[in-house]
């Protein structure tokens, strides 16, 4: 077990958290979260022996084997299957003990070495290092390929996988899915299923941890406290906490109220559809996700774009990629105005190379782009944050930003807009070079939204963004006007933001019409599917059966048949997903006008006429939504028809 005794822990003469006392048994799943600087990974270096307490106790048993994740980028020569294998240190040592009685000609230790050798799965070490590179995205023969070859964020992947690799008694990892895509995020999770030591783990994704662990630490305001279960039960229980602040919980009731909104008017959308399934069940638990937030640093919303054309951008007869590689061919590639589309695909299947031809940074190698007069892009993308000038700080950023729209906000009301992304006081006027991972990603969020575009093509926003910002980030999305792209390994934020899939497979881009909830169970087929061609491949031409022209032909009528649906039904989507939008703003500015009504001093005779105009716009904007939602539902009923005589 680990035992912490009164602890307290500094970083300088910052006081982290004091009075820590807790234990961690055998076998548990913990998950430590709080805001970023807190004290997370300082709790880790102190398990790993490089700082001590400042004051209370630290145990942990003798001869414990602790593995984690080097946050240093490795440099070496040596194929990445070997820098695996050293994470089984226990396997190096008889290997290097192996050596040495071969070289001292020493029979009878070299036979109980291979004994030992054998006891310690050292004949299958290479195959299981092999899997864990395949489940972290690793290609087929990429295994012998040197260290250095490899990207930075493919060499943390290594990291990541030699920790993996080592047989370890207590396993510490530090926000282990900033590096990974979707599907590398779904195998790690079943991967530490069957882990059989203690975890800790430092995560900001949700639906991680409550796949993943039982219990949560969470620090904040100096203290640590332990929760039993996953990251929902947490949230429910701070939740109570925080209703119980009599400070706090007028704030809640409003954020739900905001909340409660935004699922009525989408709960009639929980129709045969499994999108829609999917999506209401977000929207449900967003009820008991937002109370868990309402003392969040974070405020901040999109202002609507000055302009939205439709459609917004167009790729025709299209090949992705580069001349000596294409990646995806696209007929037709339409974005219109209100679009919300999350990107699915597994590792090199262009998810990246999309986003980046969308955005302009990739030229299509062949095919005809066509962007609207008044398109106007945000594009976040992480090589965004080594594009920070260093020696500026976040207002002199927004500053310049400011002056090449025109310069017309005050000083005032650009550290307001700072402090909405928790940049205020001496921060929004400290330079960006020491700031974290996670400031540097906020800084560059708030400088996209400040400039108001119409199209959004965000390719893993949330890296190193701690769970309040990604929370913030959801809520804003949610309001924002335009169109949206997302490429994203958190799944909340996925279900919460979009409303259809795209998936990338086989150099093709389709429309995933499953829900994000059946995405892993498609991930699996398409394993097995390689698993049996891999077989397959080693059957003689001979032998091998003809292909089946026939089928491949009903394959491509199918397909046909799919797209004139699609086509067929756009216009009814579209029109349904306008209302929506429509309903939202008009819903949002009831609550508003709700929450005046409810103030007992704008019934005061002084304030007679104010109340008159509050009354009468109240029933403008109860007369539109009705309007509204009419119109939606008789459009939602056309359209499951429709659906319904296409199927």
């Amino acid at each position: 077990m680990l035992r912490f005794q009164q602890l307290a822990l500094r970083r300088g003469s910052k006081l982290l958290f004091a009075e820590a006392d807790f234990i961690i048994h055998r076998a548990q799943r913990v998950g430590i979260t709080g805001a970023n600087g807190c004290g997370k990974s300082s709790l880790f270096a102190l398990i790993l022996g490089e700082l001590q307490a400042d004051a209370g106790e630290f145990d942990h048993p003798a001869g414990l084997e602790i593995a984690h994740v080097r946050q240093q980028t490795p440099h070496s020569e040596q194929t990445a299957l070997d820098y695996v294998l050293d994470g089984d240190q226990a396997l190096r040592r008889i290997q290097a003990r192996l050596i040495e009685a071969e070289q001292a000609d020493d029979g009878h230790r070299l036979a109980l070495l291979h004994a030992e050798l054998e006891a310690a799965g050292g004949y299958t070490a290479p195959s299981r290092a092999g899997a864990l590179l395949h489940g972290l995205g690793f290609g087929i023969g990429e295994e012998q390929r040197p260290v250095d070859s490899f990207s930075g964020g493919w060499r943390m992947r290594l990291n990541l996988a030699q920790a993996l690799m080592c047989r370890s008694d207590l396993l510490l990892l530090d926000e282990p899915t900033n590096h990974l895509d979707l599907e590398a995020v779904i195998w790690l999770e079943s991967w530490l299923a069957s882990y059989p030591g203690t975890l800790l783990m430092i995560s900001h994704d949700r639906d991680f941890l409550d796949a993943v662990v039982n219990q949560i630490l969470h620090v904040e305001q100096e203290r640590v406290n332990l929760y039993a279960g996953n990251y929902s039960a947490f949230e429910r229980m701070r939740a109570e906490r925080l209703a119980q602040q009599q400070a706090a919980y007028s704030k809640q009731q409003r954020e739900l109220a905001h909340v409660q909104g935004f699922i009525d008017r989408f709960r009639a959308k929980a129709t045969k559809a499994r999108q829609a399934q999917s999506r209401l069940k977000a929207l449900e638990r967003m009820s008991l996700i937002a109370p868990a937030h309402v003392d969040s640093p974070f405020q901040f919303s999109f202002l609507p774009p000055e302009k939205i054309p439709n459609p917004l951008l167009q790729l025709h007869q299209a090949q992705l990629g580069y001349a000596d590689r294409p990646v995806l061919r696209i007929d037709k590639l339409v974005i219109n105005a209100g679009d919300r589309i999350g990107l699915l695909g597994q590792n090199g299947a262009g998810k990246s190379t999309l986003i980046k031809t969308l955005a302009g940074e990739l030229p299509p190698h062949s095919g005809q782009r066509e962007d609207a007069r008044h398109l106007h892009i945000g594009y976040f993308a992480q090589h965004q944050l080594d594009q920070l000038h260093l020696q500026s700080t976040p207002l002199e950023h927004l500053t310049q930003l400011d002056a090449k729209r025109g310069g017309r906000a005050s000083e005032q009301a650009l550290r307001d807009y700072l402090g909405g992304f928790a940049f205020s006081g001496d921060l929004a006027t400290s330079p960006v070079a020491p700031f974290s991972g996670g400031e540097k990603a906020r800084l560059v969020l708030a400088l996209l939204i400040y400039q108001r575009p119409n199209l959004l093509l965000l390719d893993e926003p949330t890296n190193h963004l701690d769970l309040e910002m990604r929370q913030a980030l959801t809520l804003a999305l949610q309001d924002f006007e335009g169109a949206m792209l997302l490429v994203s390994h958190d799944r909340h934020l996925l279900r919460s933001s979009t409303d259809v899939l795209w998936l990338a497979h086989e150099g093709r881009l389709d429309e995933f019409s499953d829900s994000l909830d059946d995405y892993p169970a498609w991930l699996a087929r398409q394993s097995a599917h390689r698993a049996r061609g891999h077989e397959n491949a080693t059957i003689s031409a001979e032998t091998a059966p003809p292909v089946n022209a026939e089928g491949a032909a009903a394959r491509k009528e199918r397909k046909r048949l799919e797209a004139q649906q699609r086509q067929q039904l756009q216009p009814l989507s579209k029109a349904v997903a306008q209302l929506e939008r429509q309903m939202e703003r008009l819903a949002a500015e009831q609550v508003a006008l709700e929450q005046q009504l409810a103030d007992g001093e704008i019934y005061n005779e002084s304030r007679k006429q104010e109340l008159r105009g509050l009354l009468e716009q109240k029933a403008e904007i109860d007369r539109q939504l009705q309007a509204r939602e009419d119109a939606w539902l008789e459009q939602s009923e056309a359209l499951e028809q429709l659906k319904a005589e296409l199927t």
